[in-house]
C-alpha cells in the first residue's frame, strides 16, 4: 500500500518574471523542504483572480500541493500580480488589497449584487476562522454576542443644550 504524500505548505509567493506562483513546502515522506514553482500563464490585468486562484488550485497538477494553501491567499497573489501587471508599485497593489478585503461595516449589504456579497461573506468567514478561539484557548469565552444597532439614527448632533452646563 502506497502512502499518500502529504506536503506542508510553508510559505506561498508570486514571482513577476517569468510570472508564477511560488510554494516552498516540506515534503512529509522525506523531511525536507522544497520548492515549486506553478507557472502563471494567460494571466492579464483584465483578468479575474478569483477565477484564476480556483482553476490554480484544482489544477490536477497542483491540487496536492496547494491542500494547504487557502484560495482567499492564492487570489491575494494573483491580485498583486495584476497590480504589477498595471504598472502599480508592489506597496500599492497590497494596500488596494487591503482595501478590497476589508469590510465597511457601513455599507448596505441589500444593495450588493450576488459576487459582492459573496465575497464579502468569504472575507467575513476568512475573519471569523482567524479571530475564533479554539475552546482549549485560555481567552476562549462561550457565547459572544455582539449588539448591533440597527436603526438607531442619532438625535442631535449639536450640543446638548438642556444639560445646563455653562459653555
Amino acid at each position: 500500500a502506497r502512502t499518500v504524500m502529504t506536503y506542508i505548505p510553508k510559505k506561498c509567493g508570486i514571482c513577476f518574471q517569468p510570472p508564477s506562483i511560488v510554494l516552498i513546502y516540506k515534503d512529509d515522506s522525506e523531511d525536507k523542504t522544497r520548492q515549486r514553482i506553478m507557472p502563471v500563464r494567460s494571466f492579464s490585468k483584465f483578468s479575474d483572480c478569483s477565477l484564476a486562484a480556483e482553476q490554480l488550485k484544482n489544477n490536477p497538477r497542483h491540487k496536492a500541493y496547494l491542500e494547504g494553501v487557502s484560495l482567499h491567499q492564492l487570489k491575494k497573489l494573483y491580485s498583486l500580480l495584476k497590480g504589477h501587471l498595471g504598472g502599480e508599485s508592489l506597496a500599492e497593489s497590497l494596500e488596494k488589497f487591503q482595501q478590497e478585503e476589508t469590510i465597511d461595516p457601513e455599507e448596505d449589504m441589500n444593495k450588493l449584487d450576488d459576487k459582492e456579497l459573496a465575497k464579502r461573506k468569504s472575507i467575513m468567514d476568512e475573519l471569523f476562522e482567524k479571530n475564533r478561539k479554539k475552546k482549549d484557548d485560555p481567552d476562549f469565552i462561550y457565547d459572544i454576542e455582539v449588539e448591533f444597532p440597527q436603526d438607531e439614527q442619532l438625535e442631535s448632533c449639536g450640543w446638548d443644550v438642556e444639560s445646563g452646563e455653562e459653555m
